[in-house]
């Protein structure tokens, strides 16, 4: 039964970025960039709020682990939905690109779903500088427009992200959070 005294204020910041989806979309369906940007730039931000809250004062847990990754993948199918609608004349120019790293993303999802029967949370530090460095992109293009540099940063890393992901996948054979990459999955126990 759904009681709110068991989540913790880490997995409050999780919660906003899935509550906050249909205000997003909405002010997609009215056209308002700006609002649109302002807005999923706080969604963005919450997501380093909640990863701090949850360290700080160690109340990580699977489920929130799991709240966090539902959050992380509602707000950037948004980011990109958002790019799509403004940006489309980019997202032609690039299209090769971002649909090697949707491809890598979806294949590594298909995966994680036929070995888990849920998608992953690992968590690692290339997929946690991966969000990071794509959400400044995005707010960035969104704002001001595209940095060329910048994109190219976000598919490398989104690359070798998709890529690690799916070598952890197969790596574990039950489903785990909060594994830093490749070199610590090595040395985990719960690999046993």
């Amino acid at each position: 039964m759904f009681d709110f005294k068991d989540y913790n204020i880490a997995d409050w910041f999780s919660f906003y970025r899935i509550a906050a989806a249909p205000f997003l979309l909405a002010v997609l369906y009215f056209d308002a960039r700006i609002v649109f940007a302002t807005l999923l730039f706080i969604s963005y931000s919450t997501d380093a709020i909640d990863g701090f809250l949850a360290r700080k004062y160690n109340i990580s847990s699977n489920r929130g682990a799991r709240l966090d990754s539902m959050g992380d993948q509602i707000t950037v199918m948004i980011g990109i939905l958002g790019i799509f609608l403004f940006e489309f004349e980019f997202i032609k120019q690039y299209a090769l690109p971002i649909i090697l790293v949707l491809s890598l993303n979806i294949l590594q999802q298909i995966i994680a779903l036929i070995k888990y029967k849920r998608t992953t949370a690992f968590h690692t530090l290339l997929a946690k500088t991966g969000a990071a460095v794509e959400a400044l992109f995005v707010i960035w293009l969104l704002f001001f427009g595209p940095v060329i540099w910048l994109f190219y940063v976000v598919i490398v890393i989104a690359i070798l992200e998709a890529c690690e992901e799916i070598a952890l996948i197969f790596m574990y054979k039950n489903w785990v959070a909060g594994v830093k990459g490749i070199y610590w999955a090595k040395h985990d126990k719960r690999r046993d």
